[in-house]
């Protein structure tokens, strides 16, 4: 498929604003390329549409041509809003590199510097934490099955936190890494969907397993949320997020708080309003982390 290609991204290559292309040929999981032959994924400084994709065949060929913009890049990396992309990134031939702008992003990636890990790791607990807090309270009221579904989804993110945690950037396989490097999550995850209990009761064990592997990971899972917090005496929440990096923690920040709050990590401070009775509320971080 290369040599098929090639016409196309040298094209692309000529211009000023490319800084790398290169080429993921379909492996041993048809999924890897999106059941394509070939993916060409070309990353640009600047672009119009932040990713754009488009089709390619040739005789029984077919191939995907992604062309993302740098920024566009960054938030996936980031977010793990786009998981193929790591496998891609680390796992593609290059075939263009201006100033070798590939290699040196294929090497952040592998050592996966400790304060971006921070920062991953924060919003998977905060997703964690989510996904916890909505599925017990369906338990509580009798929705098993939609307590099951958010169950399944925090346990993930529990998955993809102890992975992050261990210096790895979680991949489309993330239940095969944590198979190795966690095996206590990877079993919960066995014996919630291949138990023989009835759903109720292998919800009930469960909910008191993931209270203690959350509780042993909070400390470092809220790290990143608590170095930005204690810059400050107090917050309000609309400060929270239009900060830069907490802004990231979307609609799950929230839910956090509270749950911190409930675990005496933040307290809540009240100020007077001009109504009676009514106050602002604001957080504080109460103590620091060991």
């Amino acid at each position: 498929m290369e040599d098929i290609l090639r016409p196309i991204y040298q094209e692309r290559a000529s211009h000023p604003n490319t800084l790398g292309v290169q080429i993921i040929e379909k492996g041993f999981m048809k999924n890897y390329t999106d059941n394509f032959d070939a993916i060409l994924l070309i990353i640009l400084k600047e672009a119009e549409h932040p990713w754009f994709v488009k089709h390619y065949s040739s005789d029984d060929k077919k191939a995907a041509m992604h062309i993302v913009s740098e920024s566009q890049l960054r938030e996936w990396i980031l977010l793990g809003s786009n998981r193929k992309i790591f496998d891609w990134l680390l796992n593609g031939k290059i075939l263009f590199d201006r100033n070798e702008y590939m290699e040196n992003l294929k090497t952040e990636l592998r050592e996966f510097p400790f304060y971006g890990r921070k920062l991953k790791m924060g919003l998977e607990f905060a997703k964690l934490i989510r996904r916890y807090v909505d599925g017990k309270t369906f338990f509580e009221n009798h929705q098993s099955l939609d307590a099951f579904n958010h169950v399944v989804h925090s346990l993930h993110h529990l998955a993809r936190l102890a992975v992050i945690e261990n210096g790895f950037h979680p991949e489309v396989t993330v239940w095969q890494q944590v198979k190795q490097i966690e095996p206590e999550i990877f079993k919960l995850y066995e014996e919630l969907v291949n138990s023989s209990e009835s759903l109720d009761k292998r919800l009930e064990l469960l909910f008191l397993a993931s209270e203690f592997l959350i509780h042993s990971r909070t400390v470092i899972g809220i790290s990143h949320l608590m170095d930005i917090l204690i810059t400050q005496e107090y917050w309000s929440f609309q400060e929270m997020m239009e900060h830069d990096e907490l802004s990231s923690y979307s609609v799950d920040l929230e839910v956090l708080l509270e749950y911190l709050i409930d675990k005496n990590f933040i307290r809540v401070v009240s100020v007077e309003t001009k109504g009676q009775g009514i106050y602002h509320r604001y957080y504080k971080v109460k103590e620091k982390l060991s």
